[in-house]
C-alpha cells in the first residue's frame, strides 16, 4: 500500500488531468457544448445543425493541416481502430507494409493479417522504445501503413513518402496536432480525436489524397465484399454532405470542432507543435536531471512531444502512481501491457504548460518522501 501523502495544495495543477487517451477535455469546450446543448444533443444528424458542426470540423482540420489542393476530410464513427478494418477492406488492393514497434503501430498488421483476400503483410519491426525506418515501399506492396507517435512507447516518427508508388497511410491517434507534419507525404492521416483533438473517442478523422480516393473507388467497383459499416465509399459520399452514414457521438464532434479551432486561433499547426516541443525537452531534461528518473526513449530524436516515458529506478511508479491519484492527479500509469517501472504522460495541446510543471513538481515531492 502506498503512503499516506497529501500534497500541498500550492503545488497541485490546476487540472490534474495527464491521460494518453482519453486526454484531458477543456473545461471550456464543456461549457460550450453545455452552452449549445439543447440545440444539438437529441436532434437528427442530417439536420443543419448537426451538419453544420460536421462541416466546422472539416474546414477547421483541413486548416489545421494546410491540406493540399484535391485532399478531403474523411468523417466517420468508429475510431482509428475500426479504420484499420476500413482499409484493410476498402485501400489494399493485395499486400501492405506496416511498421511495427508497439502495441498500436502493430494493430494495423494484424488486421491485413487475417483478411483471408490479402496476402500476409510484411513488417519492419523495432522493439518497443525504438523506431523502425521505412525507406521503400517493397515489391508486391501497394500500401504502406505508418504511425507518428506510438502512444503505447512515447516514440515519435518523421513522416516521409517512401520511395514506389504504394499509398501511404499514417495512424496519426496520439500525434495529430501536436506533431509537425506534411500531408502532401501521406495518403491518408487518420487519428481519433479523443487525445490531440481533446474530444472523445469512437470517431476517425481521415485526410485522404486523390490517390486514395481513387483507390477506394477502386475497390468499391471491383465487387469486393465490404460490410456497410466499414465501406470508405460510404465515407466519402456521406463527407462531402457533411454528415456521418450512422449517427455519431455529435457531442466529440463539437468538442473536436472546438479544439481544433482553439489550435488555429493559436497560429495553426507549427505553432501549436512548436510548443509541444518546446514542454517536451523541459520535460525529458528534468527526467535527465534526477538520479531516479531516465526517459525511456534513448534515441532524443524519437522522443515524443505529446507522450513521454519515464523510467524510474529505485522508486515504484505504481507508489507514485496511487499518491498521485490520491491527490487528483490521474492516468500517468504505464502502459499495462509494456510492464515497465514508468511514468507515462499526457502532453497534448489541450495539457496546461503550468500543470505539466506543477506534475513535475509533484512528483519530486513525493519521491523525496517515498
Amino acid at each position: 500500500m502506498a503512503p499516506d501523502l497529501s500534497i500541498p495544495a500550492d503545488l497541485l495543477p490546476a487540472d490534474g488531468r495527464f491521460g494518453c487517451g482519453p486526454s484531458k477535455v477543456p473545461a471550456a469546450a464543456v461549457a460550450a457544448l453545455a452552452a449549445r446543448g439543447t440545440d444539438l444533443l437529441g436532434t437528427s444528424h442530417r439536420q443543419p445543425a448537426v451538419r453544420q458542426q460536421v462541416a466546422r470540423l472539416r474546414r477547421g482540420v483541413a486548416d489545421l493541416f494546410s491540406i493540399p489542393d484535391g485532399h478531403e476530410v474523411l468523417v466517420a464513427n468508429g475510431g482509428a481502430t475500426a479504420f484499420w478494418d476500413m482499409a484493410t477492406h476498402g485501400l489494399i488492393r493485395r499486400r501492405s507494409r506496416h511498421e511495427s514497434f508497439g502495441e498500436f503501430s502493430s494493430k494495423f498488421a494484424a488486421a491485413a493479417a487475417r483478411a483471408p483476400w490479402l496476402e500476409d503483410p510484411d513488417l519492419v519491426e523495432a522493439p518497443p522504445g525504438q523506431r523502425p525506418s521505412v525507406r521503400a515501399t517493397g515489391e508486391g506492396v501497394d500500401v504502406v501503413g505508418l504511425t507518428h507517435n506510438e502512444t503505447s512507447t512515447g516514440v515519435a516518427t518523421e513522416i516521409l513518402r517512401p520511395s514506389g508508388d504504394a499509398l501511404v497511410l499514417v495512424d496519426a491517434t496520439s500525434g495529430a496536432g501536436g506533431l509537425p507534419v506534411d500531408v502532401a507525404e501521406t495518403d491518408v492521416y487518420y487519428f481519433s480525436p479523443q487525445k490531440g483533438l481533446a474530444a472523445e473517442g469512437g470517431l476517425v478523422i481521415a485526410i485522404a489524397s486523390p490517390a486514395a480516393l481513387e483507390r477506394i473507388d477502386e475497390i468499391a467497383a471491383s465487387g469486393r465484399y465490404v460490410p456497410a459499416f466499414l465501406d470508405l465509399a460510404t465515407v466519402v459520399d456521406n463527407s462531402r454532405k457533411e454528415q456521418t452514414y450512422n449517427t455519431p457521438s455529435i457531442a466529440t464532434i463539437f468538442l473536436a470542432a472546438e479544439q481544433v479551432d482553439a489550435m488555429n486561433a493559436e497560429g495553426g499547426l507549427e505553432t501549436v507543435a512548436k510548443r509541444c516541443a518546446a514542454r517536451a525537452e523541459s520535460f525529458y531534461a528534468w527526467a535527465l536531471e534526477r538520479p531516479w528518473a531516465a526517459p525511456f526513449v534513448t534515441d532524443p530524436d524519437a522522443r515524443s512531444a505529446v507522450v513521454a516515458t519515464i523510467d524510474l529506478d529505485g522508486v515504484s511508479a505504481d507508489d507514485v502512481n496511487a499518491v498521485l491519484r490520491a491527490n487528483g492527479i490521474v492516468d500517468t500509469d504505464s502502459y499495462r501491457k509494456l510492464g515497465r517501472n514508468q511514468l507515462r504522460i499526457g502532453m497534448f495541446p489541450a495539457v496546461d504548460t503550468d500543470d505539466l510543471e506543477a506534475y513535475r513538481a509533484c512528483v519530486d515531492w513525493i519521491v523525496e518522501r517515498l
